[in-house]
């Protein structure tokens, strides 16, 4: 009890004098020195200038800081019964008036990423897209079938035949389907290549299609393989045309070939086109075709391959599909929208419906 009122007395003199007491038994007396109290010495600043301000983001522009940029590439383009145009892009599916270049309607798609366009005989727009398939009434743009039990949901290329039935190409394979009843006929077995990235019909009307391992022909009424070319220089096959006379033009990542259908012998590699990425082939009225590239469209003489054009003015240098002859112009669909060329024009002029300047 006297120890404690010893210590009682030492802290309260301690207090009046400004000297710290240690809370253990013993007692030390802290240092006399003045203590600094500036607290610009005390403080730690960084050598390099202070960071900028961030101002907070109204809701709606953080919405569109995270959204995906948008992808303004024109993937097919195909000219209906009518003699209109139908574009489809990874933005949708429209239909324009191609001597006025009007757009006439925007078709609502369960899925805007679309990869091929074709239209059966009586009239009705398939549509492939990266989720299946769909088919629409082009009268009232209606859809009336959808997503069908592919061997793949990726479509990336279609096709109707002589019969009028929809052969349809998948990145895992090939698939026949009835246009009236929606229903898968069948699917062609041991597919080499598997990836059907283009297909057309030759003289007999039998199917050609492209893959990532060359040149198959497959018999429409059977479905059976018929011919495989596997040997082709840089294998991939990207696109394909079949010429007036006959004979299969098909586009590769490095060149242009020539291929005899009858047997399957290839005839020449286009001399301006070698080492070149080809990505679309289409003949024109005149007789002249239109090569579209990574770096480009071309237009050859097809009998001798002599360069005849190389289109400038367009949206992008990455060709992706070419529709000659259709409203007096050449419809060329980018990477970076839709252009269209008149004969008299010297380059080509972009379709402001349908690009970056337009949002």
């Amino acid at each position: 009890m006297v120890l404690f009122n010893r210590r009682t007395r030492l802290l309260m003199i301690s207090t009046l004098l400004g000297i710290a007491i240690s809370p253990s038994i013993g007692i030390r007396v802290g240092s006399q020195e003045k203590p600094d109290i500036n607290p610009a010495n005390n403080a730690t600043y960084p050598v390099g200038p202070p960071p900028k301000r961030v101002d907070p983001l109204p809701d709606d522009r953080d919405v569109q800081e995270r959204e995906a940029e948008t992808d303004y590439r024109i993937s097919s383009l195909l000219g209906d019964f009518a003699g209109n145009l139908w574009v489809g892009s990874w933005r949708g599916l429209s239909q324009i008036d191609p001597n006025t270049g009007n757009i006439i309607a925007r078709v609502s798609l369960p899925n805007v990423t679309i990869g091929a366009l074709a239209q059966d005989k009586v009239g009705r727009l398939w549509v492939g897209n990266y989720e299946g398939l769909t088919r629409v009434d082009p009268r009232t743009n209606e859809i009336t079938a959808q997503n069908l039990l592919l061997p793949s949901k990726r479509v990336l290329s279609l096709l109707i035949d002589k019969r009028g039935y929809l052969w349809t190409g998948t990145d895992s394979g090939l698939a026949l389907i009835s246009p009236d009843q929606g229903l898968i006929m069948t699917t062609v077995k041991n597919m080499p290549g598997v990836c059907v990235n283009a297909m057309t019909l030759d003289a007999e009307g039998q199917l050609w299609a492209g893959t990532l391992d060359g040149l198959i022909r497959v018999n429409t009424a059977s479905a059976l393989i018929m011919k495989r070319m596997n040997n082709l220089p840089g294998s991939t096959v990207q696109t394909l045309a079949i010429s007036p006379e006959g004979l299969i033009w098909a586009g590769m990542p490095n060149q242009l070939l020539v291929v005899n259908p009858k047997n399957g012998i290839v005839l020449r590699s286009v001399t301006p086109l070698r080492g070149r990425n080809v990505t679309s082939v289409r003949f024109a009225q005149d007789g002249s075709v239109w090569v579209g590239t990574t770096n480009g469209l071309l237009r050859l003489n097809p009998n001798t391959g002599a360069l005849l054009d190389r289109v400038p003015g367009l949206p992008s240098s990455r060709v992706l599909t070419v529709v000659p002859d259709l409203g007096n112009k050449l419809w060329v669909g980018t990477s970076e929208g839709l252009a269209w060329l008149m004969p008299t024009m010297d380059k080509a002029r972009p379709h402001f419906g349908f690009g970056r300047s337009v949002k």
